[in-house]
């Protein structure tokens, strides 16, 4: 019995049964490669799910973890402590906002968006609790309750309702459609600048900008959920910057921690001091430990000019895939923006997936159809070729 097949089977007696999992046990990973127990070498197109933008096994984030480990891991947020005073100024300067909450995850900072928005109606309208708040069909912004209760998903919600209720949904890139649903009830109108799950659709410009204006007439909040896309992946720090607008709350995670868990929801002048000493809390989030990692990303980001490698690698990246759609009549369309990309099929990519981890490469998926390409930020022309080169004898095989 392979040494995978055996840890496989041992995690099986006792974690829960909410992933289907590849059958692989990663050990450890350097640069933008993975590598199993039994010794196999993977070219890593996932990230972790658009995690480690800085790839793996990078001697300075390892070291400023292992220093800070040494100091104080954590202390609650009854104090200060100085890396998170660091990373929340950083992450201001990045994002153009006000004012940060730091979570463990970016389904907490879409709980902690949630709120603030509610609390600021709340308040302007002396008391009142019948707000709604204007979502997206197909989009995804997490699994507890409430991020559920956001997620333009029927199928994710099923099972778990009632959930929070006055949540209208609308269709993304379609202005008409979310002004028809603006109410003199809504508060809030919560959107993906590039929708992840929902297949890898990046808003259209007179869309966001169409929305930020709504917002703006009638004193709607503009939350946007950059838990995927934002932190570089688009080519900018956050991809609202290519619209020329500003979220009045940013909720970010993934690449912020580059795999500790860390999140936050960022809020902007109108809401920057709308939650009052216990409206909120968490015990763990923004803790030193998680803080420091995020001072070592963006001391990395600078130090490694990770934003211009996007921006050199990201249009290669579509150009090959653009290759592969018009070879292979089974891809339907080649889209996303930066170094999130999808390419979509008329058929299910699960076969697909499969095969490309066999032949040593990791992609995954965004829905049935659609293959999701977020690589670690530091990928280079050259892996992209690597990359293309194992997907195309995949699809050949087809």
């Amino acid at each position: 019995m392979s040494k995978n097949k055996e840890i496989m089977d041992f995690a099986e007696q006792a974690i829960i049964h909410t992933y289907n999992r590849f059958p692989i046990v990663l050990d450890h990973g350097d640069g933008v490669y993975l590598y199993d127990v039994d010794g196999k070498k993977y070219l890593d197109f996932a990230a972790g799910i658009a995690v480690c933008a800085l790839g793996y096994n990078v001697p300075e984030y390892n070291q400023a973890l292992k220093d800070q480990i040494d100091k104080i891991i954590h202390v609650s947020n009854l104090y200060y402590t100085e890396p998170m005073a660091k990373a929340a100024n950083s992450l201001i300067a990045a994002c153009g906002l006000k004012k940060v909450f730091f979570t463990n995850s970016g389904t907490e900072a879409i709980e902690g968006a949630i709120k603030l928005a509610r609390k600021y109606a709340y308040s302007r309208d002396k008391g009142s609790t019948d707000h709604e708040i204007i979502a997206m069909d197909h989009s995804f912004h997490g699994r507890s309750i409430g991020a559920l209760s956001v997620t333009g998903n029927p199928h994710y919600q099923e099972a778990f309702k009632p959930l929070i209720d006055k949540i209208v949904f609308a269709k993304y890139n379609d202005l008409e459609d979310v002004k028809s649903k603006i109410t003199d009830k809504t508060c809030a109108i919560i959107m993906e600048t590039v929708q992840g799950e929902g297949g890898i659709y990046p808003a259209q410009a007179d869309f966001i900008k169409g929305v930020r204006k709504l917002c703006d007439d009638h004193d709607i909040l503009l939350i946007l959920d950059e838990i995927q896309c934002g932190m570089g992946r688009s080519g900018k720090m956050f991809a609202y910057e290519y619209f020329g607008i500003k979220p009045d709350i940013l909720t970010a995670a993934k690449a912020l921690g580059c795999g500790v868990p860390l999140g936050a929801f960022v809020a902007g002048e109108k809401v920057e001091n709308t939650l009052e000493a216990g409206d909120h809390g968490s015990t763990y989030g923004g803790n030193p430990f998680a803080t420091a990692a995020a001072n070592a990303v963006f001391d990395l980001f600078e130090k490694k000019h990770v934003l211009e490698n996007v921006n050199t690698v990201a249009p290669y990246l579509a150009q090959k895939l653009d290759e592969l759609k018009d070879k292979y009549d089974f891809i339907v369309d080649s889209r996303g923006l930066g170094l999130m990309r999808g390419l979509e099929f008329s058929c299910p990519v699960g076969p697909i997936v499969s095969g490309c981890i066999k032949n040593g490469l990791i992609v995954i998926s965004a829905g049935t159809n659609v293959i999701r390409f977020v690589p670690p930020l530091v990928i280079t022309k050259e892996n992209v070729d690597e990359m293309v080169e194992v997907l195309d004898k995949v699809l050949a095989e087809m």
